[in-house]
């Protein structure tokens, strides 16, 4: 496993920007993963941020998250479709190579299929002059998909060669997909990979995955999952993954330490993780699929 595979989310640390990106840099990771919020809330605004960003040395993996956004229709749609345009300028600004869109909860969205696809081909295209993939991730409580395989069904459909899928360990988990569903999957469309784990067994319900998620969860190697963390990045590797890793931790106890104490635990979890999986060791398993792979525009 290579160090400059694995960076952190800045959402997963507290305080403000500048501590968390010298949190990272120090605990020798090489990227990060923007918030929007972040930057957006950075002093003297969001150029100012980018500035910093661009001093810190760290690489930008991306920018998140833009949410809610497949299945409305009205007012509600064109809405989200200028939210979007706002998050994919941003990104363009911060050099992240891509946005990360999670799967909708809304009450207002349509579940139907064909026109989640046309409003993520939508999304898609407004975002191939600037230069930016969408990384779409199925939320394990989200209202029509809520998994993998529902994910990677809209995004076969959309069939744009920007848009692809992103994989939060901790949905993977708590929705209980199978590792099977990643052999459906070519491996260039997996954009991202987010990895963390929790204590205790897979909450049940939507509302306790998602409390579970946004306060609870803990480093891989810290929680209560992991051979199956490790199963999970043992699987990307076989079908060919070779982007990047990055940790996404929400915890409220991190939330009261300092950066650096927090980005040590992620440190340790990387460690963790190469003494459990070797990385790039393994061949490709599987041959290049054409499908999902034409046009961008």
């Amino acid at each position: 496993m290579r160090l400059e595979d694995f960076g952190m989310d800045a959402l997963t640390l507290p305080g403000p920007l500048d501590g968390k990106l010298d949190a990272i840099r120090r605990a020798g990771f090489s990227q990060v993963m923007l918030s929007a919020a972040d930057l957006a809330g950075y002093p003297g605004g969001e150029d100012c941020a980018i500035r910093a960003v661009r001093k810190s040395g760290l690489r930008v993996t991306g920018l998140q998250v833009l949410r809610e956004f497949e299945g409305l229709s009205g007012p509600l749609h064109d809405y989200k479709v200028g939210v979007a345009k706002s998050m994919l300028e941003m990104a363009r600004a911060a050099a992240a190579p891509l946005l990360l869109v999670c799967s909708t909860t809304s009450p207002h969205a349509s579940g139907d299929f064909d026109a989640q696809v046309a409003d993520l081909r939508k999304l898609a295209m407004l975002a191939v002059p600037l230069r930016v993939r969408i990384a779409y991730e199925a939320l394990s409580w989200g209202r029509f998909v809520d998994a993998l395989p529902g994910a990677w069904a809209l995004v076969q459909a959309a069939d744009r060669a920007n848009l692809g899928l992103a994989i939060d360990a901790f949905h993977f988990v708590a929705s209980g997909t199978p590792l099977e569903a990643l052999e459906e999957i070519y491996p260039g469309k997996l954009f991202l990979v987010q990895l963390s784990d929790f204590v205790g067994s897979a909450p049940a319900s939507p509302e306790e995955r998602r409390e579970t998620a946004r306060h609870l969860r803990v480093f891989p190697g810290e929680g209560s999952h992991s051979d199956r963390l490790a199963e999970l990045i043992r699987a990307v590797d076989q079908i060919g993954y070779e982007s990047d890793f990055s940790f996404e931790v929400f915890n409220d106890d991190y939330m009261q330490m300092s950066p650096s104490r927090v980005a040590e635990r992620a440190r340790r979890s990387l460690d963790w993780i190469v003494s459990r999986v070797s990385r790039r060791s393994l061949p490709v398993r599987r041959a290049a699929s054409p499908a999902g792979t034409r046009r961008a525009d």
